[in-house]
């Protein structure tokens, strides 16, 4: 048993939540040299526990309120009752940034985890990985494990190609233990939220980082030549260098729910030529209009077109929900090929089938007959 201080102010501890279970949220409390001591043991549960956890609910004030309390906020904790590990949360700090998927909050930075090969790299799927991740507006760390499975000319083609997509990737074997401490360094003092396809390793990845953290670790399909996700829900985990890892609910294509015209902006590549010129229209979408300075040779550009065609997709579907009386639909085409139309006036432009037809000119020979 170990004793520790805790920040206090006024009979209420200051805390950040690590997990969120059915109406419970478990609650790491700041440790700092001054005011209340609090004793506290490890458990077999979360046996890396060196401060202070507590089991809390949430205050009805919140609840009314409509308040919600995320994985990574930082709370105020108030009549703690030390002997049952038990408190209340009843204040919610300001977020510095917040995600939705997974619903996680301050967040400094994202670690894409993925695999160089076992499952093998596929350039798009990374790629719409890293857009979402770029669409979040925080750090992007894009790690690839299984560098033992490869020879050094690989793994320096491998890190070219990414460098000019604006990424300096860090190369890890979870398997011989290959550049872990390296990869710590980036994880120490932050809050990291881990992602990225099933079977690259993330669990396994995160056991490594957290010797203390045994979480399941699946295999990967050989079917499929995918993994099968283990994790089910979002969790902190604190990090012996300091900082805390988010192992979140794994995801095989992440959704891309950004409007078309900032698309463009989550490609480093192209941010690096917008910072240099500038397009002639200023609502250009770099596909075909004139004096473009994004539309070339970069490697990632069709992917980019790709990525719009969903964008504006998605844009033109909400807008349809938000005006029913909208002019226009989708419809799709062949090869998986789809394109905007114009609706008709159903009632307007319908067939008349046969059987009204004869059934009109019955009633005018009935007519004529009387």
């Amino acid at each position: 048993m170990t004793t520790v201080e805790t920040m206090s102010t006024d009979g209420q501890l200051l805390g950040t939540v690590l997990a969120v279970q059915a109406n419970f949220y478990r609650v790491q409390l700041h440790i700092e040299n001054k005011t209340t001591k609090v004793e506290t043991e490890k458990t077999d549960s979360h046996p890396q526990a060196t401060a202070p956890i507590m089991l809390c609910t949430r205050r009805t004030r919140l609840k009314k309120i409509g308040q919600q309390v995320m994985v990574g906020d930082r709370v105020v904790v108030s009549e703690p009752d030390w002997s049952g590990g038990r408190g209340a949360i009843s204040h919610v700090l300001p977020r510095e940034s917040e995600l939705d998927r997974p619903a996680i909050a301050n967040v400094d930075q994202i670690l894409l985890a993925f695999a160089v090969t076992d499952p093998p790299l596929e350039p798009y799927q990374l790629s719409r990985f890293l857009v979402k991740a770029e669409s979040s507006y925080v750090d992007v760390l894009l790690c690839l494990n299984k560098c033992d499975l490869i020879s050094p000319e690989e793994e320096e083609e491998i890190a070219q190609r990414l460098r000019g997509w604006g990424y300096d990737p860090v190369f890890v074997s979870v398997y011989n233990g290959t550049n872990i401490d390296g990869l710590l360094k980036y994880l120490s003092d932050k809050i990291t939220v881990i992602a990225g396809p099933s079977g690259v390793g993330k669990s396994s990845l995160i056991n490594v980082l957290i010797p203390t953290v045994n979480l399941r670790v699946g295999e990967v399909s050989g079917k499929l030549a995918r993994g099968r996700h283990t994790t089910r829900h979002t969790e902190l985990f604190k990090l012996p260098g300091g900082g805390l890892l988010a192992d979140t609910p794994g995801f095989n294509q992440p959704d891309l729910d950004c409007t078309p015209e900032e698309l463009i902006y989550y490609f480093p590549e192209a941010r690096e030529r917008l910072a240099k010129s500038s397009c002639r229209f200023s609502d250009c979408l770099h596909r075909d209009e004139p004096d473009c300075v994004v539309r070339g040779d970069w490697e990632r550009y069709e992917h980019y077109l790709q990525f719009l065609h969903e964008a504006i997709a998605r844009q033109l579907q909400l807008h349809q929900q938000a005006d029913p009386e909208s002019t226009l639909k989708m419809k799709s085409k062949g090869q998986g090929k789809q394109q905007y139309e114009p609706k008709l006036e159903s009632k307007k432009y319908r067939r008349v089938s046969r059987k009204t037809q004869l059934q009109e000119l019955e009633h005018l020979y009935q007519d004529s007959e009387d």
